[in-house]
């Protein structure tokens, strides 16, 4: 409970309805268990996203929301909008959940002018899953001797051709953070946006691509590998999974302190009793030792808690995020 309490007081084409039949035949509105449960998330498998749905979902059996675990739909494409659609054209009934980053519902309404969902209108949370910091990683293309942020910056300015950072999505978090280091310290820092984690950590290790931010757990295993260097994280204080690794406010970079939920959410029009079945197993999952080593892995923690601490915490993050999308400029037509 302290790490959860920690983390949230953190400072900051649609889909065929019938590509999902399978999963609401067994289903009446409101009647439960579910015979089976699909969890449908915007990124690939490997990464942080794909982690917390197929360790969560694989523990939601045998609870009094589904008899059996979830299956897992790594949905990818659109900066993880297809997902979103997806869930939101979904039978009302419990049997599709979507698994996403707060990014994807607190700060795309403030970039797409015609965003294709209302995260507050056309979705319902259900549970927040797991929490995990950012981080800043470069790989062979940057020097040897750049040891931290400063030193990142000024190879940065000296290196103008090759000074691009890689994230999950453009819109998304991590891009907003790499935006802001350039903007406040006055270097050009060209964005490459990925689909998810996995393929630009790739290019980081090959040398195509200088650094990346992503989910700093998504590192950690070619970061202790010699793979890439992890050089900073974004949480308020270091990160018990790379303890080594200084956070961007340690190093004088206190704008940087973010923080990010991955959150469940049903359809709107769920029935409430079928929201409570599916919050209650979730957090039960989020208690079991497999789950908590399973996020632990990939630097996350688990969260949970009531449908209503995820909608207030999701209200809050739209409202921070709002002047700092508008400081940055970024529109997803820009």
């Amino acid at each position: 409970m302290s790490n959860r309490r920690q983390f949230i007081q953190t400072a900051l084409a649609p889909v065929a309805l019938g590509a999902l039949a399978p999963f609401s035949a067994f289903a009446q509105s409101g009647a439960l268990p579910l015979e089976l449960v699909k969890i449908v998330n915007g990124f690939p498998a490997g990464g942080s996203a794909d982690v917390t749905s197929r360790r969560i979902g694989d523990k939601l059996g045998n609870s009094s929301y589904t008899k059996n675990g979830a299956v897992v739909e790594n949905k990818t494409g659109a900066a993880g909008r297809i997902a979103v659609e997806t869930v939101k054209a979904a039978p009302a009934d419990g049997s599709v959940l979507l698994l996403t980053p707060y990014s994807m519902m607190a700060i795309y309404p403030h970039i797409y002018s015609k965003l294709s969902y209302d995260p507050f209108k056309d979705l319902v949370p259900v549970a927040m899953g797991s929490m995990l910091s950012h981080g800043l990683a470069v790989g062979p293309m940057v020097p040897a001797s750049v040891k931290n942020v400063k030193d990142y910056l000024a190879w940065a300015k000296a290196n103008p051709n090759d000074a691009s950072y890689g994230s999950p999505a453009a819109g998304s978090t991590p891009h907003f953070l790499g935006a802001l280091l350039g903007l406040n310290n006055n270097v050009d820092l060209k964005h490459i946006p990925y689909r998810g984690s996995v393929p630009g950590i790739a290019d980081v290790i090959g040398g195509q691509l200088a650094s990346m931010i992503t989910p700093h757990g998504d590192f950690i295993a070619n970061h202790k590998a010699g793979k890439l260097r992890i050089i900073a994280t974004s949480g308020r204080t270091r990160s018990p999974f790379v303890p080594e690794v200084a956070t961007f406010a340690e190093q004088g970079f206190t704008d940087l302190v973010v923080e990010e939920w991955f959150g469940f959410y049903a359809p709107a029009k769920t029935p409430a009793n079928v929201i409570a079945a599916a919050n209650a197993a979730i957090n039960v999952a989020l208690k079991d030792k497999v789950v908590i080593d399973s996020l632990a892995l990939s630097g996350m923690v688990p969260v949970g808690g009531s449908a209503e601490d995820m909608a207030r915490d999701m209200k809050k993050q739209y409202d921070v995020w709002g002047p700092i999308v508008k400081r940055i400029g970024f529109t997803a037509e820009s």
